[in-house]
């Protein structure tokens, strides 16, 4: 069975995993995102046609998604909306969106588990039910309920309240007086926890636990913050915090994903989110943890377990 591969090809975490794939001698394709133009999907055949290479649907076993929003790509943003070539690139994108709805092959991750992420106190619900800590948290638009909170809980940090990558903060005396601001746009507030980062990567049900020792707020801008570089180191977890974290991801219907734990002085384990698409290979680099190679394997084994894919796209 064959594992697609579709995203950037450039694109460190992907590029990873289809070099570890490669290393299995797993047949493999990578569906560059960026030739969406010269890329046709055959609703009758069944098939995915770049350039001159077709690939039959009925072949691919396993998925690792990795794409990007169109917008996000130059070759393809630059497009009119009412050109043509625009109208074919969100015909692909809708054609391969709806096959990933319908096949049966092994996906990382399933598109419907990874929007969990876009609503953060839902997400933060189902860590509750994985039986971590979360913080005491505020959703809110309303200036002072905000600063309510602020009040009530002294040290808080706050954040976008979507799925949108964005930097967590802690509040500052400048920060109080800008938070009428929150009537235009709906913030993650919580009441800061002190204790030492860890980064969790689940894979299946292998865990990749990273220590993180940093004095930022926000250990991956720690430079912008003027604070030294965090230190990442391969650590070990507690077999119960192990559990959890398997047991997160499978209430997520995430095969692959990244968790955010912090252990305070007094080895209470809070988590404060989980990325469904985690760039992994930053946290490879400094621990040589062979994350990417647990993937390949998930994959593998995964399209294996599936067996022959849906031969057809449903029209959405």
């Amino acid at each position: 069975m064959l594992t697609l591969l579709w995203g950037l090809p450039n694109d460190p975490p992907l590029a990873r995993v289809a070099g570890e794939l490669a290393a299995l001698d797993a047949p493999a394709h990578v569906l560059d995102q960026r030739d969406a133009l010269s890329t046709f999907i055959d609703t009758g055949a069944g098939t995915i046609r770049l350039g001159s290479h077709e690939v039959e649907l009925g072949e691919i076993g396993a998925v690792y998604l990795r794409p990007y929003e169109v917008n996000r790509l130059p070759r393809l943003a630059r497009l009119g909306t009412e050109d043509g070539a625009r109208r074919h690139v969100a015909a692909v994108q809708q054609a391969m969106y709806a096959w990933l709805d319908t096949t049966r092959a092994f996906l990382v991750n399933p598109v419907w588990a990874s929007a969990t992420n876009a609503s953060k106190p839902w997400q933060l619900a189902r860590v509750r039910e994985a039986g971590f800590a979360v913080p005491e948290t505020l959703v809110t638009t309303d200036p002072r309920t905000a600063r309510d909170f602020v009040q009530e809980h002294g040290e808080v940090v706050f954040k976008s309240v979507s799925g949108i990558r964005s930097r967590v903060r802690r509040i500052s005396p400048a920060d109080v007086d800008r938070l009428d601001d929150v009537r235009t746009c709906p913030t993650q507030f919580q009441r800061r926890v002190p204790g030492t980062d860890v980064r969790v990567h689940v894979v299946g049900r292998e865990v990749f636990p990273t220590r993180v020792a940093c004095d930022a707020d926000d250990y991956r801008y720690a430079a912008q913050q003027g604070k030294e570089p965090a230190r990442l180191t391969p650590t070990d977890l507690p077999l119960d915090v192990q559990r959890r974290c398997v047991a997160l991801a499978q209430l997520l219907t995430l095969p692959v994903a990244g968790v955010d734990l912090r252990v305070t002085p007094d080895g209470e384990w809070y988590c404060f989110e989980v990325n469904p698409s985690p760039a992994f290979t930053y946290y490879e680099h400094h621990t040589g943890q062979r994350i990417a190679r647990s993937i390949a394997a998930l994959l593998v084994s995964g399209a294996v377990a599936r067996g022959p894919a849906c031969r057809r796209i449903q029209q959405a």
